[in-house]
């Protein structure tokens, strides 16, 4: 994708696809690449493509900042509308999501709901072809159910391909799917629809920020919940909401507690700032719009958009403000609505109200809470739960093998046998200063902070700071901690804020630490399970014929075996099925070898995938138990 086009909508995309004919077709995938590194020309919002010496394509996106209809897309060559060009500057657009994200009074977004059933009900809900129906009359709709299936077809068929081959047509396949999906209601898979498609594009691209497990996440997350639907699951979660309504909240008093800057594969960029209330209530102001990381930059000191205040994103997350008229989604974010007034006032420090009682609550509770909250087999429900943030008093114990450890203090102390913890940063984009100052913080061990983050569900032990302060020590002992500008306010936000030498103690003053410790062991990647999480994998990177090579050498590898001599026997039954089936073919009457069966093959996969999902989320979890409980 090229970060300088604008987003353009599924159908959009699609439709360009579906108007080429089959010669084009073959030529769009080479063409999208030439044209991702094409120069552009920046005329206002409208964004210009030469493509050759006789034909330009010129994009003009509607007050969204997205091309949202075909009149948004025009080319001057002599076939337009139905042209390679266009199709190949509109397949080097991002994919612009269903509900374009404003702070906005009426704010719309694909807003998903946590399914009820758990992940073997789940699995069991897609595989059982004898299970019973649920009731008819409170399942989908004709019509969700025929869209539904469509979605499933277009996804099955995306993952027979794999990578490699589901180019610009696969994906055009399901974003038309999609659009069917939202025209049924069923936005919480067309919002999955989109993630797999956006994922697609960064791995055929190699694009630095993706990440092969996102993948097969997004694509576990569509055939999920299209297989459920289209079997007439009645659970309205498996439909999802399409629109973030705002309700009524009356008076509020919101202290800032952080920024967190924010770059999405989609091309948007902006800020979110997170504010808590005196009764300990959580919420969220965001400013995120088109633009990627200049405007995530930019952003940090934007006006905050709540009624008439004067106040910037940077001095709210220091600051406060009284809101009247308030507005409030389910999510928690503060809309910004025409009865909406907001007052600046003082804001509180991390030792006093409520932000003291977060600092308060041990750490691995405060874990296991947000872990539990949600299935796995919702990925965005267990990542909004997950997401919350949560705060702690650390020690930085030192670098091991590139790990940056930490121990949580107890009682203002740190225990010796105590939890290590793992630090990593929020956003490793090199235009944030998350790495930079996660590597200053390194180079004091002894040094003791208090931390603001989310934990990382998908590792061992792993916090993702986003602001750090000083902790509340004794006078004598104060040499210890952090020594942040007055203006900063008691913390510094990682992402935007740039710790120096002289923020940290001296390193005569930090007590000499015990010598680095061992690094604890990762049960998520160090159990035999990864061999089943590489086929899982491979079959999403290279597609059915590669998942089949395991059944073709006899399992050369062992890995069937080894994973039944570790007491996986799940793991190896759903590895040995899943390997059987893609290598399945069928015959006709007269010995021909038919095509494959897609739908066979993605159950199997989907049945490894969720089981894969939530055995790790269960290892996880108990990589964050105190050492005396494990």
């Amino acid at each position: 994708m090229n970060p300088e086009l604008p987003p353009v909508a599924p159908e959009v995309a699609a439709a360009s696809v579906e108007a080429l004919t089959s010669r084009l077709r073959k030529k769009l995938d080479a063409a999208i690449e030439t044209y991702v590194a094409a120069p552009v020309t920046v005329e206002g919002a409208v964004r210009r493509v030469r493509c050759g010496e006789d034909a330009e394509v010129v994009l003009t996106p509607g007050p969204s900042g997205a091309v949202t209809n075909a009149g948004e897309a025009t080319c001057s060559c002599l076939l337009a509308p139905r042209c390679l060009h266009l199709a190949a500057v509109l397949g080097a657009c991002p994919v612009a999501d269903a509900e374009t994200a404003v702070t906005q009074e009426g704010d719309k977004s694909a807003e998903v709901e946590s399914p009820t059933q758990d992940t073997v009900q789940a699995v069991v809900g897609v595989l059982g072809p004898d299970t019973a129906a649920p009731p008819p009359q409170t399942g989908p709709t004709d019509a969700q159910l025929t869209a539904a299936r469509s979605l499933w077809a277009a996804a099955a068929a995306v993952l027979a391909a794999g990578v490699p081959a589901a180019g610009a047509v696969a994906q055009a396949e399901v974003l038309r799917a999609s659009h069917t999906a939202r025209l049924a209601g069923l936005h919480r898979a067309e919002a999955a629809a989109l993630r797999v498609v956006r994922g697609l594009r960064g791995a055929r691209s190699r694009h630095d920020g993706h990440r092969l497990a996102d993948l097969v996440a997004d694509l576990r997350e569509l055939l999920l919940t299209t297989g459920l639907l289209a079997a007439a699951d009645p659970s309205p979660a498996l439909v999802g909401t399409a629109r973030r309504s705002y309700r009524p909240e009356g008076a509020l008093r919101v202290h800032g507690v952080c920024r967190e800057p924010v770059i999405s594969a989609t091309g948007y960029g902006g800020v979110v700032t997170h504010v808590i209330s005196d009764n300990g209530r959580w919420f969220t102001v965001a400013d995120v719009k088109p633009g990627g990381p200049a405007r995530a930059r930019g952003a940090a000191t934007a006006t905050v958009a709540l009624g008439a205040g004067s106040v910037d994103h940077a001095g709210l997350s220091r600051g406060g403000l009284l809101i009247s008229g308030a507005t409030l989604s389910s999510d928690g974010r503060l809309g910004a609505g025409k009865g909406v007034r907001a007052t600046p006032v003082a804001g509180r420090s991390w030792t006093s109200g409520p932000l003291a009682a977060l600092f308060a609550r041990p750490l691995a509770e405060a874990v296991a809470a947000r872990l539990g909250n949600a299935p796995v087999s919702d990925r965005e429900g267990a990542e909004r739960s997950a997401g919350e943030l949560i705060g702690c008093d650390l020690v930085i114990v030192g670098v091991v093998e590139q790990q940056l450890l930490a121990q949580e203090l107890t009682s203002g102390r740190p225990d010796p046998d105590g939890l290590l913890i793992r630090l990593l940063p929020a956003n490793g984009h090199p235009d944030l200063a998350h790495t930079a100052n996660l590597r200053r913080l390194a180079s004091r061990p002894g040094l003791r902070l208090r931390v603001v983050g989310r934990l990382d569900p998908d590792r061992a032990a792993t916090l993702r700071p986003l602001a750090v302060g000083p902790t509340p020590e004794p006078d004598e002992t104060t040499a210890t901690t952090l020594r942040l500008p007055a203006e900063w306010q008691g913390h510094a936000d990682l992402g935007y804020d740039r710790i120096e030498g002289s923020h940290l103690p001296p390193a005569d003053a930090v007590p000499e630490t015990a010598g680095l410790p061992r690094v604890p062991s990762d049960p998520v990647t160090e159990a035999p399970l990864w061999r089943l999480r590489r086929l899982v994998e491979v079959a999403v990177s290279g597609g059915r014929r590669a998942a089949a090579e395991p059944a073709r050498d006899g399992d050369r590898a062992g890995a069937v075996v080894a994973l039944r001599r570790a007491g996986f026997r799940t793991a190896a039954d759903l590895s040995h099925a899943l390997a059987a089936e893609a290598d399945r073919r069928g015959r006709d009457v007269f010995g021909r070898t038919e095509e494959a069966d897609p739908d066979g093959y993605a159950r199997a996969w989907l049945a490894a995938a969720v089981y894969l999902a939530g055995t790790e989320r269960a290892l996880v979890r108990a990589t964050w138990e105190p050492p005396d409980a494990t």
